[in-house]
């Protein structure tokens, strides 16, 4: 299906400004929140979408490349994934602040003890040649993605101090509302979930923890990779507040459509054109396959559509690297020309067979004796 454009999801004209798309995001982002609309996948699908628009528009870079040349011009660049909801305020938690965005992004933030939170995890498109994926290839990928900052080791505290622990929810990360006979525990709208609160923030992060830095990795894929597949990296997204708590990079794998080869499951197509003589008489022609050229025997009386198979060199299975098989589709390639010699001696052979074919065109100088002579 066609992607929609990022404008609409928001609802906000293309020339809209910052101010004006945070307040659609987070306008969207209250109405299709899953915690609003249990068990409802559609709100849940346009909750990612409305995620995915924001972190576009919000970016001039992306913002620019995307008015230029729409989702195609964004093919490369590092992009949030929205698979789990697990990083979801550590990505965007500067726009919500408290209250009900708190409650609803801050209650996915933190994972094992107050304070730790999994980094965000992102995701970017690759493309490759069809060939590429039938050996595998390396690409370098340019992320900008969030660190530890070196200053404070990721504690967001000025260097020499350490935070306290919050008072409002005693280090749990959690506090106790009640209406009425109702109560309900929501995220802790001090510490943000941490536990934790920082009095002398770090001067190189602001009290964040973690710095923007751009960072260049080398991903593998690996032989025999499917159009569409998406590739996880371990451990390649942004930082949390432990190393061992990485976000994940997602690579979406795109192939290039091949010239001359098409890929069914391991299997590879290829059509061959060869001469209605070599079909009829029989011939050992060469063929393509990845692995470069191949010979192929031709029987006498072969037919038109008719498939060989080249066992073992198709493409080989992501998983155990075994090989498919090459399939070649014999398309019979009749002349649209023929000189003089060969339409004689084919209409020779038609009547051989007592075929019935169309009356030899006489030429210009024929055509004139013809007409002097009945003169």
């Amino acid at each position: 299906m066609p992607r929609r454009d990022y404008y609409e999801i928001l609802d906000v004209p293309r020339t809209a400004g910052l101010d004006d798309i945070k307040r659609a995001f987070r306008k969207a982002a209250l109405n299709h929140h899953p915690d609003k609309n249990p068990g409802d996948s559609a709100a849940e699908a346009r909750f990612k979408e409305a995620l995915e628009a924001y972190e576009v528009l919000s970016e001039p870079e992306k913002r620019e490349r995307y008015d230029r040349f729409g989702h195609d011009g964004l093919r490369g660049m590092a992009t949030h994934d929205y698979g789990s909801f697990d990083s979801i305020f550590d990505a965007f938690g500067d726009i919500f602040g408290d209250g009900i965005f708190g409650s609803i992004f801050g209650s996915s933030r933190r994972q094992g003890r107050p304070g730790q939170f999994r980094g965000a995890s992102l995701r970017v498109t690759l493309e490759i040649d069809f060939l590429e994926s039938a050996v595998g290839v390396e690409r370098k990928i340019a992320l900008k993605r969030a660190e530890s900052c070196d200053e404070c080791i990721g504690t967001g505290a000025k260097p020499g101090t350490r935070p306290a622990t919050c008072s409002a929810c005693g280090g749990g990360g959690e506090i106790v509302q009640t209406h009425g006979f109702f109560s309900m525990r929501v995220t802790c709208h001090v510490c943000e979930g941490r536990g934790e609160v920082i009095t002398a923030r770090c001067s190189a992060c602001g009290g964040a923890g973690r710095v923007q830095k751009k960072r260049e990795i080398t991903v593998k894929i690996p032989p025999g990779i499917q159009d569409g597949t998406r590739m996880r990296v371990a451990g390649e997204g942004e930082a949390g507040s432990d190393p061992r708590l990485r976000g994940d990079l997602y690579c979406d794998i795109f192939v290039k459509p091949h010239e001359f080869f098409e890929r069914h499951n391991n299997d590879v197509l290829c059509e061959v054109p060869v001469a209605f003589t070599q079909a009829a008489l029989g011939a050992e022609i060469e063929v393509p396959t990845i692995d470069g050229k191949a010979k192929l025997e031709i029987p006498k009386g072969t037919e038109d559509g008719h498939v060989f198979t080249l066992k073992g060199a198709g493409m080989p299975d992501v998983h155990n690297g075994r090989r498919g098989n090459q399939l070649i589709r014999l398309v019979i390639d009749v002349p649209r020309t023929l000189t003089n010699k060969q339409e004689e001696l084919l209409r020779e052979y038609a009547t051989t067979e007592k075929t019935s074919v169309r009356p030899r065109k006489k030429g210009i100088i024929e055509k004139l004796k013809d007409y002097l002579g009945t003169l």
